[in-house]
C-alpha cells in the first residue's frame, strides 16, 4: 500500500464504515445455541467473519444470504466436522469456538493461517482440560491446530489472571454447554457476549464482582434478530486521522457505544480531540453518534482500562507521535501476543518515520515529532497496516504486507479516500 500526505482538512460523515467484527463473530457462533433462525443484518464481511459463518455451516447450521441479511439456521445438535475448521487470522473466532465445542460432543479441528497457528492457545485451553475438556495441539495445546473431543464438562470456578473477552466468552460458553461456572477477572474486560447472550435468554448473573453462568441443560436461547452496528475499533483510525488534522472533522453513525469499547476515543479526547457522543438507540447494546473535530494533541500516559483500548494501540501510537511531548500506554503486555509483537512492530515503525519512541516490557513511550515517509513492514497485522497508512495521511508511507487489512477491514482504502488521500493498494 502506498499513502500520499493529504493536502486539505476534511470534513466527512459516514453511515456505514464498517460492522463491528467482535459482534460479528458472536452472531455467528451464539447463533449455535438456538433452536429457531437467527436474522443479522449488516453482518461484516469480511474474511475473518465470513470464516465465522463458515465453521458455524460446517458444524450443522444452514446459513443463507437472503435480501442482505444473513439466516442462520442451526442444527438440532452441533456434531463434528468432516473437515478442519478455518479460522483465518481471527483469534478471536478460534477462542470463543474453543469454548463452544469444548462441551459440545464430537470431534473438531481448528486451525487458521500462518499468524494465528503462532498466537497463544493455552490460556483457553488450560482452563478447559482442568475441567475435563480434552484438547490437544501444537506445544501442548498452546498452539493451532488446535484437536478437540467434546463431551461431559464439570462445573468449574475460574479466576482469570488477564482481562481478556475471548477468554472470558470461551470460559461462559463452556459453562452454559456444561455445568455451568463461576468466573471472574482482574478487571472487565469488552462484555458482548455477556449482554448478547443475556438478550437471547442465558441465564447469567453478577455476584460480588464475579460471573455466574447457569448451564442451559436442555434449554435452547432465544434467536439474534439484530443489525450489526458500526465497529469503533475500525472508525477509531479514521478518529485519529481527523485528531491529528486541526480543524478536521469527522461524524461516525449507527456506532456501538458500549463503555468497553470507546476507551480510546476517551483517550483522544484527554488529548485535546474534540469529541462528542449521543445515544440513538439502545438493543443488545448502546448505539448512537460520535464525532470527532481534530486540535492541538497533548502528550498523556495511560495506564488504567487497557483491555478496552488493547485493539486501538497501535493507532493511538500514531496520535502519540502527533502530540506535543512524551506518551505513554503501561499495562500492555497482551500487545506482545496479537497477531504480532505489537509493541516491537510498532515502536520500530515509528523508528523509521523518525519518531523518538521506545519500549517497555508492557508498553511504549513515544515522544511526539514531525513524522518522514518510510517503508514499513506491517509483519501480517491489519492494525499495523492501518495505523500507518493514517500516518501516511501527514507524511506519506509505504506499507508491506497491507493485503492483510482485507481479512477485518476490506474497504479500508476506501474509506481512507473518502478523507481527501490518495491510496494505492
Amino acid at each position: 500500500m502506498r499513502v500520499e500526505p493529504l493536502k486539505s482538512k476534511f470534513n466527512v460523515e459516514f453511515d456505514l464504515v464498517s460492522t463491528d467484527k467482535s459482534i460479528s463473530h458472536r452472531c455467528a457462533i451464539f447463533s449455535l445455541l438456538s433452536d429457531e433462525t437467527s436474522v443479522i443484518s449488516n453482518y461484516l464481511e469480511a474474511e475473518d467473519t465470513l470464516n465465522s459463518l463458515a465453521i458455524a455451516s460446517k458444524l450443522g447450521a444452514k446459513v443463507e444470504k437472503i435480501d442482505d441479511k444473513y439466516h442462520i439456521t442451526p442444527p438440532a445438535q452441533i456434531s463434528s466436522a468432516k473437515s478442519i475448521l478455518e479460522c483465518g487470522n481471527s483469534g478471536t473466532a478460534m477462542r470463543i469456538y474453543m469454548g463452544l465445542l469444548a462441551g459440545s460432543d464430537g470431534f473438531y479441528v481448528l486451525s487458521g493461517d500462518e499468524y494465528l497457528n503462532e498466537r497463544p492457545m493455552r490460556r483457553v485451553a488450560d482452563p478447559l482440560i482442568k475441567i475435563g475438556a480434552k484438547i490437544d495441539g501444537r506445544d501442548k495445546a498452546n498452539k493451532a491446530p488446535i484437536a478437540i473431543r467434546g463431551g461431559n464438562l464439570e462445573y468449574f470456578r475460574y479466576d482469570s489472571s488477564i482481562a481478556s473477552a475471548q477468554v472470558k466468552s470461551a470460559l461462559i460458553l463452556a459453562g452454559l454447554c456444561a455445568n455451568g461456572c463461576k468466573l471472574s477477572e482482574p478487571e472487565l474486560s469488552r462484555d458482548h457476549s455477556e449482554r448478547m447472550l443475556k438478550g437471547m435468554g442465558a441465564d447469567i448473573s453478577y455476584e460480588d464482582g464475579k460471573i455466574i453462568v447457569k448451564p442451559l441443560g436442555s434449554k435452547k436461547l432465544k434467536p439474534l434478530i439484530m443489525s450489526v452496528p458500526n465497529d469503533p475499533s475500525s472508525c477509531f483510525f479514521y478518529a485519529v486521522a481527523a485528531a491529528i488534522t486541526p480543524g478536521a472533522r469527522v461524524k461516525f453513525k449507527n456506532i456501538l457505544l458500549n463503555k468497553t469499547r470507546i476507551e480510546a476515543y476517551k483517550v483522544l479526547e484527554k488529548m485535546g480531540a474534540k469529541i462528542s457522543y449521543t445515544i440513538t438507540s439502545s438493543q443488545y447494546e448502546d448505539i448512537g453518534d460520535i464525532e470527532i473535530i481534530g486540535y492541538k494533541l497533548e502528550a498523556i500516559s495511560v495506564d488504567d482500562n487497557i483491555s478496552w483500548l488493547i485493539d486501538e494501540a497501535p493507532a493511538l501510537a500514531i496520535a502519540f507521535a502527533c502530540a506535543n511531548g512524551k506518551s505513554e500506554l503501561k499495562n500492555a503486555a497482551e500487545l506482545r501476543v496479537k497477531e504480532c509483537d505489537r509493541i516491537t512492530v510498532t515502536i520500530n515503525a515509528l523508528k523509521a518515520c523518525g519518531i523518538e519512541a521506545g519500549e517497555y516490557e508492557d508498553g511504549f513511550w513515544v515522544i511526539g515529532s514531525k513524522p518522514k515517509r518510510a517503508l514499513i513492514d506491517s509483519h501480517g497485522d491489519h492494525r499495523i497496516a492501518m495505523s500507518f497508512a493514517v500516518l501516511g495521511l501527514k507524511c506519506g508511507m509505504d506499507i508491506s504486507k497491507s493485503e492483510f487489512i482485507a481479512t477485518s477491514f476490506p474497504k479500508f482504502s476506501h474509506f481512507l479516500r473518502s478523507l481527501g488521500a490518495k491510496v494505492e493498494d
